[in-house]
């Protein structure tokens, strides 16, 4: 059965090491060119009393194009790993007719359905951690970077392609494409299927299951320019309005809400009630030493920001947790698989 499973598997399998060979050369290639980068960056921002905030920043924009790129190839992994090697393991034996043959020799079906899933979702699953080791190991430096612009390392793009996790997505895929596959009996159809419920679930595990999987959170943090995107002042003594930033403590948090807040611990909707036709908020001078010195003003009457997040420091356990959920999934489908293959006539 390993000889036989070898022999049906090794153009997928060549297919996926070459992939991995081409992946792999690209990133030793410009990587460590991008972590000289970063280096020689924050060495010579720190030296400086402006601190690293702008460089980061462009070091990012530098590098965004390939952070995506990368990202985007550790999360269509498992998607992919579902669809062409999970979907088709017992459908291309029914479209063929083959598991007439198969099923009905000296080999069981259990032996069977043991050995082309155990070596097939186990090269899933090394599959997809050594891509993503690739990665992680590529993107370290522009993930720093990242955390001060829109890609914390605790939100859903960057959580969902580091670490551990896309192991168990690429198991689960690998068993959903397998389950989908024998009780759909058609191979387009049954990736369609697995396709559609495997992304089904990753958009619902971040937006429903994972903020709840530890307790979040909460910090009250003065108004500044680090959580403010804009600051409207009008002329002749109108409202003062602030557009708030979701932003945490921790650089790298995933915040799941903030809101603006006065002294008595009252959310603040629309403009806040201050003079712009005198005082520290008056348009006077440059609009910097204006803009502190509203700030400072508007922390003096008690105004904060609440904010609700996970910190960064909780990655691994989110990890670990997640990947449990995933493997707990992928063993109650495999469990049902091996149970259907052997109690229904197919």
């Amino acid at each position: 059965m390993t000889w036989l499973t070898w022999r049906q598997f090794r153009a997928a399998a060549a297919t996926m090491g070459a992939v991995l060979v081409v992946l792999a050369a690209a990133l030793a290639v410009t990587g460590p060119g991008v972590a000289s980068d970063y280096s020689t960056g924050i060495a010579a921002c720190t030296a400086q009393t402006g601190g690293c905030a702008s460089f980061l920043d462009r070091f990012f924009q530098q590098h965004q194009t390939g952070f995506l790129a990368v990202t985007a190839v550790v999360l269509l992994l498992p998607a992919v790993i579902g669809l062409f090697w999970g979907a088709p393991l017992i459908t291309r034996e029914l479209e063929s007719d083959t598991h007439q043959l198969v099923w009905n020799q000296s080999i069981t079906r259990t032996r069977w359905l043991t050995a082309k899933h155990g070596l097939t979702g186990l090269a899933a699953m090394i599959a997809a951690g050594l891509v993503t080791l690739a990665v992680t190991w590529w993107s370290g430096p522009v993930d720093k970077a990242a955390g001060v612009s829109d890609f914390p390392r605790m939100g859903p793009l960057v959580f969902d392609a580091r670490g551990i996790v896309p192991i168990g997505y690429a198991a689960f895929a690998f068993t959903l494409g397998v389950v989908v596959g024998m009780l759909v009996r058609r191979t387009l159809p049954a990736m369609a299927i697995t396709l559609a419920v495997f992304l089904a679930l990753q958009i619902a595990m971040p937006l429903l299951v994972r903020p709840h999987l530890l307790t979040p959170s909460h910090a009250t943090v003065k108004i500044s320019s680090a959580n403010v995107d804009g600051l409207s002042i009008r002329r002749k003594g109108g409202p003062i309005t602030l557009t708030m930033l979701s932003k945490a403590p921790d650089k790298g948090a995933w915040v799941l809400s903030s809101r603006l807040i006065d002294a008595k611990g009252r959310t603040v909707h629309g403009s806040l009630p201050l003079s712009s036709a005198s005082g520290p908020c008056a348009p006077s001078g440059s609009p910097t030493d204006g803009a502190r010195a509203c700030f400072a003003e508007i922390n003096r009457l008690g105004y904060r920001q609440e904010v609700t997040y996970h910190s960064s420091k909780r990655f691994w356990d989110f990890q670990w947790a997640e990947t449990g959920i995933y493997l707990g999934l992928t063993a109650g489908l495999a469990g049902g698989c091996f149970w259907w293959i052997r109690r229904r006539q197919i």
